[in-house]
């Protein structure tokens, strides 16, 4: 008889790809997955010991998700799904609740198995936590191969080797300033002075329309396929992953590290100054210390990564064990 699995999403893309990269991961002849996809009011915005083992800050819609028959398994996917999830076994001690990333204080100890990235190993510990490198993805071959043959096609006009470049921005209480773009912008055009081909550009909401323009004025000269904020064609981002022959990444971003670290290919994060947390910088130097990824320097051009990260793999194998 199939384990029956709630996966309790929001609206924040980093949450939800990491709780679908896990989905990926299990094997559905034993999970019987059903996604709820949570909306919220501003009560949501209450610290979590206030929200206690409620559905406060949840919209009538999302409450009328969340009923019986309650599940086998919970996966929480963020600190503001963790009240939801507490609710639920609350109602039913029988569900075993799973937590990505650390759910903070409040609940912790109601939790059969809570993962959390190595780089938040200074954060409350206790029995129930597993740490993993990075965050879960849904990068995996078959999503690639699907990708690579969608979109090659498209950028085969363009002079290879192909550069994926994936550009965040600011991130809470620090900007991405506009030196930072031009250090960026910069840096990709050194790399493609050195090794040639084109580029295949994204850009995000967070990096601001100032910053973009300096980055693509700076670019204007190497050929390029671009997606940038708010354009309207179909989102190539899958299709840059799958097609690079090397990507780079700003480093603001666990997510998009950890999805171009799963592809396989060299991958070069920029770091910027003055710009990211030493939550950021954790991340980063693990990232480099397993041999992931590298710095965008010039003397790391010929660096080649020692395997594919995807910290699904290793959360999948542990629920499984629930």
């Amino acid at each position: 008889m199939k384990k029956t699995l709630w996966v309790l999403l929001d609206s924040r893309t980093g949450s939800v790809g990491q709780a679908r990269g896990i989905m990926q991961q299990l094997n559905p002849a034993e999970y019987e997955i059903t996604e709820k996809t949570l909306s919220y009011t501003k009560l949501s915005g209450l610290p979590n010991f206030l929200r206690g083992k409620t559905l406060i800050g949840l919209t009538p819609e999302s409450k009328s998700q969340i009923s019986s028959p309650f599940p086998d398994l919970v996966l929480s996917t963020s600190r503001r799904t963790v009240p939801v999830a507490r609710f639920i076994k609350k109602q039913n001690p029988k569900t075993k609740l799973i937590q990505i990333m650390h759910p903070g204080r409040t609940g912790l100890k109601e939790f059969d198995l809570v993962l959390v990235p190595e780089h938040d190993k200074n954060k409350t510990s206790y029995s129930n936590i597993r740490y993993i490198v990075g965050a879960p993805h849904r990068v995996t071959e078959k999503v690639l191969n699907e990708n690579k043959a969608k979109w090659e096609p498209v950028f085969s006009d363009l002079p290879k080797p192909w550069t994926a470049v994936v550009i965040g921005g600011a991130i809470k209480n620090k900007e991405f300033s506009l030196e930072n773009a031009a250090e960026l912008g910069k840096k990709i055009k050194e790399l493609k002075q050195s090794i040639g081909g084109s580029i295949l550009v994204t850009t995000s909401r967070r990096t601001g329309a100032k910053a973009e323009k300096l980055i693509m004025d700076t670019l204007k000269d190497v050929p390029a396929y671009t997606f940038l904020w708010g354009d309207k064609k179909e989102n190539p981002y899958m299709g840059y992953l799958a097609c690079a022959d090397n990507i780079v990444v700003t480093g603001d971003s666990v997510s998009m590290c950890c999805e171009a670290c799963g592809t396989g290919r060299p991958v070069f994060i920029f770091t910027g100054r003055h710009w990211l947390t030493r939550k950021h910088i954790r991340f980063i130097a693990s990232l480099y210390k397993n041999g992931y990824a590298a710095a965008l320097k010039a003397y790391n051009l010929n660096f080649k990564p020692k395997a594919k990260l995807n910290a699904a793999v290793d959360a999948a194998k542990l629920i499984d064990k629930l």
